[in-house]
């Protein structure tokens, strides 16, 4: 059964006053008054602990129930919180609107940095095989021309060294 908050507050006010009131009027006579002052004050410590925070968990229940009970309540709630889920929605959908963007980006700029280096890198490549090629192909020119030179220069040895069959045979 769900009670008013202020008025439990102020029963309880008035419970508390009443009990200071009489235990201020009592007086040990046995023990010294600052110890039984300390084990009262314990012992109503461990009494009121437990039964503040039973007290404070019904508040809350209370509070968080008290919306939903009436009709007109209910759908204001109803309405506030759809209102709290549709902007939370926005905010989400423009942070993840944002971050893909973002990654959109950085994978373009990446696929663009590799792309140059391959290029960069291709062109190197092919500007080695260029060189490579000429050089081969003016060793293989130089070296077929020493060669053509050394095979006439062995032939006209050949034929100097051996005599023509030709005037032989006649």
């Amino acid at each position: 059964m769900p009670t008013n908050s202020k008025a439990t507050k102020k029963a309880s006010s008035r419970t508390t006053s009443t009990a200071a009131k009489r235990t201020s009027t009592q007086q040990p006579t046995t023990a010294r008054p600052d110890a039984v002052t300390y084990v009262r004050q314990t012992a109503e410590r461990g009494l009121d602990v437990p039964v503040g925070a039973a007290l404070t968990v019904r508040d809350r229940v209370n509070d968080v129930v008290e919306p939903w009970t009436k009709p007109d309540t209910r759908t204001k709630e109803l309405k506030s919180l759809r209102t709290q889920v549709t902007r939370e929605l926005n905010k989400f959908e423009r942070r993840g609107g944002q971050a893909r963007r973002k990654t959109t980006q950085r994978v373009r700029q990446t696929r663009n940095r590799v792309e140059r280096e391959l290029k960069a890198r291709r062109r190197e490549v092919e500007r080695t095989a260029k060189q490579n090629r000429v050089r081969v192909e003016k060793a293989v020119k130089e070296n077929r021309a020493q060669l053509e030179a050394q095979l006439k220069k062995a032939q006209k040895t050949v034929q100097e060294r051996v005599p023509a069959r030709s005037s032989a045979a006649s």
